[in-house]
């Protein structure tokens, strides 16, 4: 075989890249580095460089992740293009077809039709006097680079903006709204404003019935001679306007066409009150329900935002492939402005199955397969309800040893079942079918998991719970869970599982079989969908408490608060759980970012609990956290197991948390990112623990108990997923090392994590 490929590879590399190239061409082989002058570096003038950028780019062959400069050492496309162009039959023309790659010209570049976009793009954004010019870089055998060059010059700003020649009514609906206009005196003229403002005066118009009104009505005048380097703007209707695009129209008769699930046609026909549906077949939906969701009513002016909302309301339920609104003039007299509505829509297949296989390698050395199918019927009872059947199941084994140093094996299975429903709105006694602006679910699911620890323990735990999900803005979600419960049962131990527990009883307590009676309160906001907004905020913050409703009733029947009470014949967990998360994105620029998270919890069990339930307790390390630090390897506060403690790194979780993280992104080449960051953060416990020593928390060694890691990641942007790769490199261990002074990592090594995951951490 080696006898074989080393006179291929000979062959391969003695080829030329541009042997077979047509008479006259060149080969592009990359950008030089752009220059620019007169750089203008405001925010405009980086969005308005980032275009050009983006205008001018283009990927020679063998291009480094897609980048414009940067290129693969072995062009083995180009090879053996040029080796076997001339095979016209035979292995030679399948190699051909199969491995060669077509060669990028200069002429297929045409750098000068480049140039002349970007010089457009300039005046788009205000720079009326800015020049883009290119250069031709020869190289050796017929290759050769383009360097571009961009002078900026001083941008155009907005001096007066002036809205004129509107009729009384219109003019007096732009004036309530002039407190939203886009266009202000000193902004950078730039032509992306300007379409923003014709979408925003439209958008108005036709909210105020005015159905005909396109924003390409809407024209401009500008002057720039009154005062260099201004704009003097006049935004006003074009001439010549249809008299339908100059009135206002009411909404007439409502009816809506239901096509089969392979497009059949209607065949009969109901009214339901002002609502006339056309079906084939089974009425497969409520007519109730499709009333309820149209907001364009009879007789009221043609709204585009209820246009919109309908659309929504209808999109929301999930049953139909698509839908559409047409709007059709009762008549075409004068005195007439009614607007006939018929919305046209198709049914989708109401089954849907997913079947997900995956490998999973997590942080803490478990690695294994994992696979889950998921079932969907849709619109179970005629109103959008989705039934959801969801089976899992995955097994895992540890690869290297825990903290400790143990040198056994850790094997483990999880198998999981569960049942869904999912209501497309709010189901709560006296509120009907009253659909809101946002979307609203309601459902309800039970669920069973069995997890089995090797040589530890089998775990059960089943239950169910009602949940709410409602937005009341744009950015604000709520998710309202008034009744969990989970039962906890652990089926088996083993003598190694129970020597651990019995030297920590703390662990056992939390993992003993007890009742989980809940409620949950999440709020959400996330102004990410604000286009205005530059840099965003996303903040999150949960409440969860177990058991107080419970402990509350037995109490009114006498039973004392402190006196362990059973639900069923098994204890209950009470505690009270709160935490927080912010997220802030700063916006450098088109490619970089500053992105920074803080978040904290504490949890605190009481009454008929001395110990919360295992998995609420906090935990802190891994790829998503301080990434210098393995997952469960840190914590609570300065406690560190001992070597010789057999499997103690199942302890290593706390009821109070503190963690920030920074990183700062940026573009490498093409789709290829990356990022600098700094993690810190510890876990504690809020009572003395004798088993782990220097786990309370303690203010006066709180700068000591945090954590702190450095680090550097990759990132590839496949634009439906993120893979990454971070290397976290410790700086600060919170408990006591053979290595004194705050860097107290033992060796470079020791303080090294590497993490390959899927998406960002934050």
């Amino acid at each position: 075989m080696k006898k074989l490929l080393y006179p291929l590879l000979i062959l391969l590399t003695a080829c030329s890249t541009t042997r077979n190239l047509p008479e006259g061409e060149l080969l592009y082989t990359g950008m030089k580095n752009t220059v620019v002058e007169n750089r203008d570096v405001s925010v405009a003038g980086d969005e308005a460089l980032d275009e050009v950028d983006a205008a001018l780019a283009k990927a020679p062959n063998n291009a480094l992740f897609g980048s414009s400069s940067v290129r693969l050492p072995l062009p083995f496309g180009l090879w053996i293009y040029n080796a076997f162009k001339p095979s016209k039959k035979g292995l030679g023309r399948w190699i051909f077809k199969r491995f060669a790659s077509t060669p990028v010209l200069i002429s297929t570049v045409n750098p000068d039709v480049r140039v002349k976009v970007a010089r457009n793009l300039l005046r788009d954004y205000g720079y009326f006097n800015g020049k883009v010019s290119y250069e031709l870089i020869p190289g050796k055998k017929r290759q050769a680079k383009l360097k571009y060059k961009i002078d900026m010059q001083q941008p155009y700003l907005l001096d007066t903006v002036m809205y004129t020649h509107y009729s009384l009514r219109t003019d007096s609906l732009l004036q309530r709204r002039l407190v939203d206009k886009v266009l202000h005196k000193g902004d950078h003229f730039s032509i992306l404003k300007l379409d923003e403002e014709r979408q925003r005066l439209s958008g108005l118009l036709r909210n105020a019935g005015y159905y005909y009104f396109r924003p390409e009505l809407i024209t401009f005048l500008a002057d720039t001679i009154q005062q260099s380097g201004r704009v003097s703007l006049k935004v006003t209707p074009k001439s010549g306007l249809s008299a339908q695009a100059l009135r206002s129209w009411n909404i007439g008769k409502r009816n809506i066409i239901l096509n089969g699930f392979d497009g059949e046609t209607s065949t009969d026909s109901l009214n339901y009150k002002d609502l006339t549906i056309f079906y084939q077949g089974k009425l497969r939906v409520r007519p109730q329900v499709l009333y309820n969701r149209f907001k364009l009513m009879p007789g009221e002016l043609y709204s585009q935002r209820k246009q919109l909302r309908t659309l929504e309301n209808i999109n929301r339920l999930g049953i139909f492939k698509y839908t559409e609104l047409q709007f059709v003039p009762r008549d075409t007299m004068v005195e007439n402005n009614l607007l006939d509505v018929w919305m046209n829509a198709a049914y989708d297949l109401p089954l849907d199955g997913e079947l997900e296989l995956n490998v999973t390698s997590k942080s803490n050395d478990q690695v294994g397969p994992g696979a889950s199918f998921t079932l969907s019927k849709r619109n179970v009872f005629g109103g959008g309800e989705i039934f959801t059947v969801k089976l899992k199941g995955s097994y895992e084994w540890q690869t290297n040893a825990p903290v400790g140093g143990s040198s056994s094996v850790i094997n483990s299975y999880e198998l999981g079942a569960s049942v869904a429903l999912t209501i497309p709105r709010l189901v709560l006694p006296g509120m009907g079918y009253k659909e809101l602006t946002y979307p609203a679910t309601t459902t309800f699911r039970l669920y069973a998991n069995q997890l089995n620890r090797a040589r530890f323990f089998r775990l059960l735990a089943f239950g169910g719970n009602a949940a709410y999900d409602f937005q009341t803005s744009r950015v604000s979600r709520h998710s309202v869970t008034p009744f969990k419960l989970t039962f906890n049962v652990l089926q088996n131990t083993t003598q190694r599982f129970d020597s651990v527990t019995n030297a920590n009883p703390a662990l056992y307590l939390s993992l003993k079989n007890q009742f989980v009676p809940a409620m949950n309160y999440t709020y959400t906001y996330d102004d990410a969908m604000v286009r205005s907004k530059r840099n965003h905020i996303w903040w999150e913050t949960s409440v969860t408490s177990a058991g107080n409703v419970t402990s509350g009733i037995y109490r009114l029947f006498g039973r004392n608060f402190n006196e362990e009470k059973k639900l069923l014949g098994n204890p209950f967990a009470q505690f009270l759980k709160l935490t927080s998360e912010v997220r802030y994105t700063y916006k450098i620029n088109a490619r970089q970012n500053i992105v920074s998270r803080l978040s904290g919890g504490i949890l605190c069990a009481y009454g008929n609990s001395e110990v919360a339930p295992y998995n609420e307790q906090f935990y802190i390390g891994g790829a998503n956290s301080l990434r210098a630090f393995t997952i469960r390897s840190l914590g609570p506060g300065s406690y560190r197991p001992e070597a010789n403690k057999a499997y103690s790194y199942m302890d290593q979780t706390g009821n109070f948390k503190l963690e920030a993280n920074i990183e700062y992104r940026f573009n490498i080449l093409g789709n290829l990112n990356g990022a600098l960051f700094l993690d810190a953060g510890n876990i504690w416990l809020l009572k003395k623990d004798e088993a782990r020593s220097g786990g309370q928390f303690n203010l006066s060694r709180f700068g000591k108990d945090i954590a702190l890691g450095t680090g550097a990641g990759l990132r590839y942007d496949f634009s439906y997923l993120v893979v990454r790769l971070d290397a976290g490199i410790g700086l600060h261990a919170p408990y006591d090392t053979s290595k004194s002074g705050y860097y107290n990592i033992p060796t470079f090594k020791d303080g090294l994590g590497i993490h390959l995951a899927i998406g960002y951490p934050f």
